[in-house]
C-alpha cells in the first residue's frame, strides 16, 4: 500500500491566497504547500488506486505528484474542500466509483451518498455506491470501513484502509473534534499510519468564538471550536489508538511560523510504504 498525501491543508490552503503572514511567507520561502485534503492510495498487488476525497486542487496535485488516476474513490463529508473537486474527473476518467455513507444527515435530509450524487448527476463516468458506515467493503483490493466522526452540524467519517493480505492499516480521523465514538475509535486503532486532523495548536483556542473544548487533564483543550482537533488533541488521540506512526493533517495557515513545519505537521507529497 503506497500512501500519497496530496493535500494537507484546510479550506484556504497554505499559502492562502492574498495572504502575507509569516507562516505563508515562509511557505513560500521553503517552497512547499498544503493543498486542500486529498489522499491517494496505491494497491501496489493490484495495481489500483483508491482515492479519498476530491480535493478543489485535484488537477494540480495529480500534475504535481504524477500519481495514477484514481480507480475509485471515497466522500467523507459534503464540505467543498472535500467534495468539489469531484468535477475534475470529467473527460479524464472512463468510470469511478464513489463510495459515500448512506445515513440522512439531519441538517440536509440527505446522505452524503445522494448528495454527491445529486451535484453530480451530470457526470456520466461517475456511479455513486451508498456505503453503510461500519460496515466493511472491499475496494480496490483493500478493506475499506467507514466510521462516524464529530464535524458538526453536518455528518462526516474517518476511514480505515486496510491490506486483506497483509494487515496492514491506514487510518484518517476525517475532519472532526476528540470525541469520536467508541466504536469509530475500535475500527481506527493499531493502524501501521494514521492521518490526524489537527487544524491548529492548542494555544489558539483563545481566539475561537467558542474557545476550546474536551480538555485533557491538564486544561489542554483537544478541541478547537466544535469541528476539528488541536494539534495536542490529535496527538492524544493518536497515542490512544496505538498508531504505529502519525502525521497531522487539514492544517491551517494559523499556525505559528516556527511551529508550522515541525514534525508530526504533514506537507503535500509525503508518500508512504505501508
Amino acid at each position: 500500500m503506497r500512501v500519497t498525501l496530496l493535500g494537507t491543508g484546510d479550506t484556504t490552503g497554505t499559502p492562502t491566497v492574498g495572504c502575507d503572514c509569516d507562516t505563508c511567507t515562509a511557505a513560500r520561502e521553503r517552497g512547499v504547500e498544503r493543498t486542500r485534503f486529498s489522499v491517494h492510495v496505491e494497491n501496489e498487488r493490484t495495481d489500483e488506486s483508491l482515492l479519498i476525497d476530491f480535493s478543489p486542487d485535484f488537477r494540480y496535485q495529480f500534475l504535481r505528484d504524477e500519481v495514477p488516476l484514481p480507480d475509485a474513490a471515497v466522500v467523507t463529508h459534503i464540505h467543498f474542500d472535500h467534495l468539489d473537486g469531484l468535477g475534475n474527473v470529467f473527460r479524464v476518467v472512463d468510470d469511478l466509483e464513489v463510495y459515500a455513507a448512506d445515513e440522512t444527515d439531519p441538517e440536509t435530509g440527505k446522505s452524503v451518498a445522494e448528495t454527491v450524487r445529486d451535484d453530480y448527476h451530470y457526470l456520466d463516468p461517475v456511479t455513486v455506491v451508498p456505503t453503510t458506515p461500519l460496515e466493511t467493503v472491499r475496494i480496490c483490493g483493500l478493506d475499506v470501513t467507514l466510521v462516524p466522526v464529530e464535524h458538526p452540524p453536518l455528518v462526516c467519517y474517518g476511514l480505515a484502509v486496510e491490506d486483506p493480505e497483509t494487515g496492514t492499516k491506514l487510518s484518517i480521523t476525517g475532519d472532526t473534534s476528540y470525541d469520536i465514538p467508541e466504536e469509530s475509535r475500535a475500527v481506527l486503532a493499531d493502524a501501521d499510519l494514521l492521518l490526524a486532523d489537527g487544524i491548529v495548536p492548542a494555544s489558539l483556542c483563545e481566539y475561537h468564538p467558542l474557545g476550546g473544548r474536551h480538555e485533557d487533564p491538564d486544561g489542554v483543550p483537544r478541541t478547537f471550536g466544535t469541528k476539528h482537533m488541536t494539534r495536542e488533541g490529535a496527538l492524544a488521540l493518536a497515542e490512544e489508538l496505538n498508531a504505529a506512526q502519525t502525521r497531522l493533517v487539514h492544517l491551517a495557515h494559523f499556525y505559528p511560523a516556527d511551529e508550522a513545519f515541525e514534525e508530526p505537521l504533514a506537507i503535500d507529497g509525503e508518500q508512504y510504504v505501508l
